[in-house]
C-alpha cells in the first residue's frame, strides 16, 4: 500500500519549481515514492484535493488533473494534454489528449489511446479504447477492446447507461469482448461502431465495423459482418432450476478468448515495431510507451488466468 506524507512538502515544492501549476499547494497529497522528474513542468495543472501516488506515475506536458473534482492517480502513465477531470485512476495508461469526466474509476490494464475517453461516472478495468472512441455517462465497460472510426468527428461510441456484462453467477470471467479488431483498427480507416445507450452486451461477443446496435437492447451474440444494424430480440422468459458450472458453449468460449489473446499479441507487436519510435520523440514518451506495453501484458495475463 502506497503511503502519503502530507507534511512533507518537498515534492510539491519541486513540482512548483519546475513550473507545474498548483493553485492550492496545501491541498495536494503526493506520496514519497513519486519522482518529480517523471512529471512535466510544461503547462501541467494539478487542482485542489488531488492525490498522486506511485513510483511509476508519469504526467506528460499540458495535462490537467482535477478540473471538476479531486483526482487520485496511482502508478498511471499520462501522455500529453490528458484531462482527468475527477475520480480514481490506478495502473492505467492515457495517451495524448485522452480524457475522463467526473467520478471516473479506471483500473489496472486499461489503455486509452489518443483522444479517446468518457463523460462522468465511467468504470473501466482491463479496457482498451483505440483513438477517438467515446463513452457516454454511467457506463461499466470492463474487459473489452473497442476500435473503429477515423477522427473526432467520426468515432466509435458507447451510449450512456451501457454495461458490458463480464461476470457470470459461477464467477466466470472468460468474457472479454472485441468491438472491432486490432489488425484493421490500428489503421484508423474503419467505419465507426455504435452501441446504443441504456443497453448492454453479454461477453464474450464480437462485432464487425460499422455495427449499429439499437438503444435499450442487450447484445447476446456475435455480429460477424460489417455494416449491420442490430435490434436484438428480448430474451424469452424462463423459470427452471439453476444448472451450475454449465458450459454448453465451451468451444465458442475458448475460441473467443484465444482470439482476444491473439489480438493483444498483435497490439503488442504494433507498439513494439511501429509506435515505439514515435513515443521516443518527445520527453517522457518512452516511459508512457513502457506503461502501454505493461497494460497490454496485464490484459494478456488476465485472460490467461481466467481461462
Amino acid at each position: 500500500m502506497t503511503t502519503t506524507t502530507p507534511h512533507d512538502t518537498s515534492i510539491v515544492a519541486a513540482l512548483l519549481d519546475k513550473g507545474v501549476r498548483i493553485p492550492n499547494p496545501g491541498s495536494l497529497e503526493v506520496a514519497a515514492d513519486v519522482d518529480p522528474r517523471r512529471i512535466s513542468g510544461d503547462n501541467v495543472t494539478i487542482h485542489a484535493g488531488c492525490r498522486i501516488r506511485g513510483a511509476k506515475t508519469v504526467i506528460g506536458a499540458g495535462s490537467t488533473l482535477g478540473a471538476e473534482g479531486p483526482v487520485t492517480v496511482e502508478n498511471c502513465q499520462l501522455g500529453r494534454d490528458v484531462e482527468l477531470k475527477g475520480g480514481f485512476f490506478a495502473k492505467a495508461v492515457f495517451l495524448d489528449r485522452a480524457n475522463m469526466g467526473l467520478a471516473a474509476h479506471v483500473r489496472e490494464g486499461s489503455l486509452l489511446e489518443e483522444e479517446s475517453g468518457g463523460a462522468h461516472c465511467v468504470g473501466l478495468k482491463q479496457t482498451i479504447l483505440f483513438p477517438f472512441v467515446t463513452l457516454g455517462s454511467l457506463i461499466n465497460f470492463c474487459d473489452c477492446l473497442m476500435s473503429g472510426g477515423t477522427s473526432r468527428a467520426d468515432h466509435s461510441e458507447v451510449g450512456s447507461s451501457y454495461i458490458h456484462f463480464n461476470f457470470t453467477p459461477d464467477g466466470n470471467k472468460t468474457t472479454a469482448s472485441l468491438f472491432g479488431d486490432v489488425p484493421r483498427g490500428v489503421m484508423l480507416d474503419q467505419p465507426a461502431i455504435f452501441l446504443g445507450g441504456q443497453g448492454g452486451a453479454v461477453g464474450p461477443v464480437r462485432t464487425g465495423y460499422g455495427t449499429v446496435v439499437a438503444a435499450g437492447s442487450v447484445l447476446r451474440g456475435d455480429v460477424n459482418d460489417d455494416g449491420m444494424l442490430v435490434v436484438p430480440r428480448p430474451a424469452p422468459g424462463i423459470t427452471r432450476p439453476v444448472a451450475k458450472h454449465s458450459y454448453r458453449q465451451l468451444p465458442r468460449l475458448l475460441e473467443r478468448n484465444l482470439t482476444y489473446i491473439a489480438s493483444l499479441d498483435a497490439l503488442e507487436a504494433w507498439y513494439r515495431g511501429v509506435r515505439g519510435d514515435f513515443f521516443a520523440a518527445w520527453p517522457l514518451g518512452e516511459l508512457v510507451h513502457e506503461g502501454a506495453l505493461a497494460a497490454i501484458a496485464s490484459g494478456r495475463s488476465e485472460r490467461v488466468k481466467r481461462l
